[in-house]
């Protein structure tokens, strides 16, 4: 430890052995947040001007593609940056900030995903009396609740990374800052960090992902108990959307975090997933609702008249 030097500085290595094809990743890293930035933006202008989707489930979306364009904005505007000039260079502050809003907007999109399938399960299951469960005031709390409890999740993580000693080795395996490729170069103990966040992970993550789970089974439950095919067809399309999103969302958390990669090329199959999971799914998600509901579909194409409307 004498001999140490500490820290200052990471290097992102996730992308260094692709200097053959790194332009033509930076152009299509940058078209897929472009799309990104455009779809989730439409659907907040769709949302936000077409009075028919003034309901608590387009509150939920709202909230959803705040994310989606929040989550990639913390990773992606860097990576591009790393793509032209080969630097790969993050301040140990910079990382420390990547960390702490990558962790916030993921924990905060795991609760909103769960307040989302209550929501459906009301709608469902409870029809009659979805008005009053689903109040403005009721939907307001719980969305505060997710960022609140996701940013407060965050800080507990990265403080407990960060507290940690650094020294020497500077190299984050991952074109981003993320607990366990950063925990991996502390020269310290990082057992407690590491118990944490798996707990804390536990705790959270897999409460958030049984509380959707359980909707779903009393929503498909519900859905098989409905005679008329017509109706069952109804049912099931007010909820497909997010069934899909929350498919997506899980399926490549998994994929990155939990799935053991190859033994022939584990580093190239962590960038894919993670690019997969941090790149690819937000700019899914307005794509599926869009296509998969009408009524969404149909504020798209009232846009251009709403705008009219207000500017005239």
């Amino acid at each position: 430890m004498e001999n140490s030097t500490t820290v200052t500085e990471f290097i992102l290595m996730g992308l260094s052995d692709l200097p053959a094809v790194r332009f033509t990743l930076f152009a299509a890293v940058l078209l897929i947040y472009l799309i990104t930035l455009v779809g989730n933006g439409t659907i907040l202008i769709a949302i936000g001007v077409d009075p028919h989707l003034h309901n608590p489930m387009y509150f939920f979306l709202t909230n959803l593609s705040l994310l989606d364009i929040f989550c990639p904005t913390a990773t992606v505007p860097k990576m591009l940056e790393n793509l032209l000039s080969e630097n790969n260079v993050i301040s140990f502050f910079g990382c420390i900030l990547q960390l702490y809003i990558l962790i916030a907007l993921v924990g905060t999109e795991v609760f909103l995903l769960a307040v989302m399938a209550y929501d459906r399960y009301v709608a469902i299951c409870n029809p009659l009396r979805y008005t009053v469960l689903m109040s403005k005031k009721l939907c307001l709390q719980m969305v505060t609740g997710t960022w609140i409890a996701g940013f407060l999740n965050s800080l507990i993580h990265t403080t407990l990374t960060f507290i940690l000693p650094y020294c020497n080795s500077n190299k984050v395996n991952q074109y981003y800052c993320d607990i366990p490729p950063v925990l991996a170069l502390s020269c310290a103990s990082t057992y407690t960090t590491e118990m944490v966040v798996l707990v804390g992970g536990g705790i959270f993550g897999v409460g958030a992902f049984l509380v959707t789970l359980v909707s779903y089974v009393y929503i498909i439950s519900t859905i098989f108990r409905i005679r008329s095919a017509e109706g069952k067809r109804k049912a099931f399309s007010t909820c497909a959307s997010h069934l899909m999103v929350v498919s997506l969302f899980y399926g490549t958390a998994i994929f990155t975090y939990i799935r053991p990669s190859s033994s022939h090329h584990p580093d190239q199959d962590r960038l894919v997933m993670s690019m997969l999971y941090g790149v690819i799914t937000p700019m899914l998600n307005p794509l599926i609702y869009s296509l998969r509901n009408k009524e969404v579909k149909g504020a798209l194409k009232r846009i251009p008249v709403h705008l009219w409307h207000s500017c005239c």
